[in-house]
């Protein structure tokens, strides 16, 4: 049998841990700089076998622009960053909000009963 790994063992410290992780998402995300992400080619398959853009082309360079404030460069890369980057937050939040300890009224429960 393996031993367990002694923090591991401590739920609480890998409950912090776990939440550390998650909040700190958007900070890594803002710190990739733009020109980076946007002087690379695209890695889309649709694209490079039949030439054409599928749906999702632009759609990384998109949130990233949107992190980095640059809402119209975002909708220039991709439109449907409108709806994604919304759900993007809210899994982002409710993922939060369950790990975090305590009781904390949420949105995400009502209607439960």
């Amino acid at each position: 049998m393996q031993k367990e790994i002694y923090w591991l063992k401590d739920k609480k410290l890998f409950q912090y841990i776990k939440i550390t992780g998650v909040l700190l998402i958007p900070v890594v995300l803002y710190l990739i700089p733009m020109e980076w992400l946007v002087n690379h080619n695209s890695i889309c398959l649709i694209k490079y076998f039949t030439g054409n853009e599928c749906a999702g082309c632009g759609m990384t360079r998109a949130i990233f622009s949107a992190i980095h404030l640059q809402f119209e460069n975002a909708y220039n890369f991709n439109k449907l960053f409108l709806i994604i980057l919304p759900l993007l937050i809210f899994i982002w939040a409710k993922t939060l909000f369950t790990l975090w300890p305590g009781k904390i009224p949420s949105l995400f429960n009502q209607g439960k009963g």
